[in-house]
């Protein structure tokens, strides 16, 4: 499958159109402290929430396709929270809650399978961009 995204400036400074094949249509914003209107999540947030989004369906589907009672999921992430940014390393916390009826086994497993989210998975891999600037 290829994924595929496209971002597009819009009118107002610092905030983006943001969307996909499938007419999905969504946002990214600077803060106000940086010019932007606030009015949407700024791109690192953005990222961060495509892991936490990513890590409650994986869970949700393993819990599901293993018929284990999860009732809720919860993921709290932040970037560096505890120190500034080394050059080129960067460590992002993942706090996962799960609420349900579940062994401590399961909910070993389930642990092991929140690392195995697609996201986590690309954003643990050694990642290549490639950009052409198209005139």
């Amino acid at each position: 499958m290829i994924h595929s995204a496209q971002a597009q400036s819009t009118t107002t400074p610092y905030r983006v159109t943001l969307m996909d094949p499938s007419s999905h249509l969504w946002y990214v914003d600077e803060p106000t402290s940086k010019g932007g209107q606030d009015s949407a999540p700024n791109p690192i947030q953005l990222l961060l929430s495509a892991l936490g989004a990513c890590t409650t369906v994986t869970l949700q589907m393993y819990a599901d396709h293993k018929n284990i009672k999860l009732e809720h999921v919860q993921v709290n992430l932040a970037l560096n929270p505890n120190a500034e940014q080394e050059a080129g390393q960067n460590n992002i916390v993942r706090k996962i809650t799960l609420k349900g009826d579940f062994t401590e086994d399961q909910h070993k497993r389930l642990l092991k399978v929140a690392e195995n989210c697609p996201v986590h998975k690309l954003l643990t891999s050694n990642i290549q961009i490639q950009t052409e600037l198209i005139t």
